[in-house]
């Protein structure tokens, strides 16, 4: 990173924020859809009064690095014209994540790691941008990444990433070597999913799910959504979650919750 970028990041964030030594993580609006009902997540209307999906980026700031985590939806969504609701989801997306680091004093070039827990594309908006990177990617996700027939997928969104640095992991995988974030093998919902673990000094280790939960009914009622790639597998990886969440303390983050987006704080604000 630039001196000049770095000395821009240290006004927005407080220079302490960059000199402490636990890891910070940042949420960003990526968008929202609005759905007419949960049918396709296996919840039936009685079951949930949800019909909005939050959809997040996050950032990781370490010592050692940054780790970019799930890309938002596409920027063609940005500003767009509601669709006919015949057609799915009506999207909303405000700003372009690559915007909202730039806003930051980040280019993508300064994004050490690139992390998705999935490639739908309402998680890999951004991986065409982020080509500069280490790509981080469970192999079982990456060797389907480009077969035909797949739902919610739009391979034109993360092409680029055959020219990257790509790191391909087989589970579990310890990003910065000091156990304070952590990739979460969870499969089911894609052959290769994967859920981030957080610990957070002060916040208290954080678990950001993908989609390994859309809702709280899901996770209250181990529903397993209909289009997943093996429910077998989901039902595996939500025990492994709960048993992570058990160990370690952690606070669940269902990336889509909107009710606990709400809630969160956005950038420039993080946690730590």
């Amino acid at each position: 990173m630039g001196l000049y970028r770095i000395y821009l990041a240290a006004l927005l964030f407080g220079f302490s924020s960059w000199a402490s030594a636990g890891p910070k993580l940042y949420v960003f609006d990526c968008g929202s859809a609005q759905l007419d009902d949960l049918a396709m997540f296996n919840i039936k209307p009685g079951e949930s009064d949800v019909r909005e999906l939050f959809v997040p980026c996050y950032l990781v700031r370490h010592d050692e690095g940054i780790l970019f985590w799930d890309g938002g939806l596409p920027k063609s969504a940005v500003g767009a014209e509601p669709a006919d609701a015949a057609a799915g989801p009506t999207m909303r997306y405000d700003r372009w994540v690559i915007d909202q680091l730039a806003d930051m004093g980040l280019e993508p070039a300064d994004i050490t790691y690139a992390a998705y827990s999935h490639l739908h594309f309402d998680h890999a908006g951004a991986a065409n941008e982020l080509v500069e990177n280490t790509v981080i990617m469970q192999r079982a996700e990456w060797d389907n990444a480009f077969g035909e027939g797949r739902e919610f997928v739009d391979t034109s969104l993360y092409d680029g990433l055959k020219q990257a640095d790509l790191k391909l992991i087989d589970g579990d995988y310890d990003v910065f070597g000091d156990g304070s974030v952590r990739l979460i093998y969870t499969p089911g919902h894609t052959p290769g999913h994967q859920s981030l673990l957080v610990m957070l000094e002060n916040t208290g280790p954080v678990a950001l799910s993908g989609d390994l939960y859309h809702t709280r009914a899901n996770r209250a009622l181990r529903r397993v959504p209909t289009f997943n790639y093996d429910a077998e597998q989901t039902l595996a990886s939500m025990d492994k979650m709960e048993k992570l969440l058990s160990e370690t303390g952690a606070t669940l983050w269902i990336e889509h919750d909107k009710a606990l987006a709400d809630t969160l704080k956005k950038v420039p604000a993080y946690y730590d």
